[in-house]
């Protein structure tokens, strides 16, 4: 069938084509979209921070409506509404034992453009393979993606806020809940309050912190972070020493757990800084290399240095669980909404990039 869809063609050039997409084959599904998030992650795929194949067609936060069914699908039928989420082969002893964020083969299925069964599913007028981000590739009116990516929720449910769900919420959301695992009272700072930041932090309120310091330097960033539940925040640009600064919030003591979302190295070593003993930092972003003193920051301190993908969060039963904050009221990843039209996905990506939205969301109805 013919598709509309945003492709990266080359480095930094995202063009919107007509391709042609397959049949969904064994384990898939095939969706129309309602809804696409982006993410930094299409980013870094687009310039290559992330090697890539090209052409790709990016995206990876899609929402939408199954079509059909291919063969052995089990859990999905036309009609249902469906988060979808990161891929995983379903056979390594990570995915076995219900870790498939740390399957053995998700970089590949990630940023290869290929499906877990092997091979592409669109191709261009000319006949060529083009790939599909996180074997999604949802910057587009349809895709196919395994079942095992599609994650079935409640149809009286709108969609189209919960796009970051897929991957920048369950990101943040997900390392607080299912990493740090903080229990009331505890104190967390989230450096970067970007969509991934900012889910933290609902879930670090969500969890019970008594102290959630949110980190950034886009002032309207702040204030949403402070009404998605922080206690304090600080301004990177303004305040000379962040570390000291988390240590006079918290009475010289420092946090239980930290947070990196922000993708700037620089800010690792006052997260570090900032903890207090036997304090948990999680890194989530492409932060770059950093020097670090070990012995100074880990041995006498007992702090831990983690990192993890997608939140250390099993999809098929985390999303709903997302869901279900949402619904109550206790996760409103809708604040971080803004909507654009598909084909003003240019300006969503500068709008990202220049802190004035901080979830873009693109539109296909």
């Amino acid at each position: 069938m013919r598709i509309k869809a945003a492709t990266a063609v080359e480095k930094g050039v995202l063009e919107i084509r007509e391709l042609e997409l397959g049949e969904p084959r064994q384990g898939e599904v095939l969706v129309k979209l309602a809804a696409c998030g982006i993410c930094h992650t299409d980013t870094s795929t687009l310039n290559l921070v992330v090697p890539s194949p090209l052409p790709m067609v990016l995206g990876h936060e899609g929402v939408g409506i199954v079509e059909k069914a291919g063969p052995g699908v089990q859990s999905l039928q036309p009609g249902d509404h469906v988060i979808l989420s990161f891929p995983s082969c379903g056979n390594c002893p990570s995915c076995r034992s219900g870790k498939p964020y740390a399957c053995d083969t998700s970089s590949e299925l990630f940023f290869n453009g290929i499906y877990q069964s092997g091979g592409t599913r669109i191709k261009d007028d000319e006949g060529r393979d083009v790939g599909s981000l996180f074997g999604q590739g949802s910057f587009a009116d349809h895709c196919i993606v395994s079942e095992r990516s599609a994650v079935k929720v409640d149809p009286e449910v709108d969609m189209k806020p919960l796009c970051s769900l897929a991957c920048g919420a369950q990101t943040g959301a997900g390392a607080v809940l299912n990493l740090m695992k903080p229990t009331p009272g505890d104190s967390v700072a989230v450096f970067g309050c970007g969509a991934v930041g900012m889910s933290a932090i609902m879930a670090a309120k969500l969890a019970g912190c008594s102290t959630i310091i949110g980190v950034d330097a886009v002032p309207s960033r702040l204030d949403m972070a402070l009404e998605c539940g922080a206690t304090h925040v600080i301004n990177g640009k303004e305040v000379p020493d962040i570390a000291a600064e988390i240590l006079r919030l918290t009475g010289g003591r420092g946090t239980n757990f930290a947070l990196e979302s922000s993708g700037a190295a620089a800010l690792v070593p006052p997260m570090l800084n900032g903890l207090a003993k036997e304090g948990l930092a999680v890194i989530v972003s492409f932060a770059g290399d950093v020097e670090l003193n070990m012995s100074m920051i880990f041995v006498g301190s007992c702090r831990t240095l983690a990192g993890t993908v997608e939140g250390a969060a099993e999809p098929q039963t985390f999303i709903p669980k997302l869901v279900q904050f949402y619904k109550e009221g206790r996760f409103p990843v809708d604040k971080l909404a803004a909507y654009y039209p598909f084909d003003q996905i240019h300006q969503a990506f500068a709008d990202s990039a220049s802190g004035k939205s901080i979830k873009p969301i693109l539109l296909f109805e």
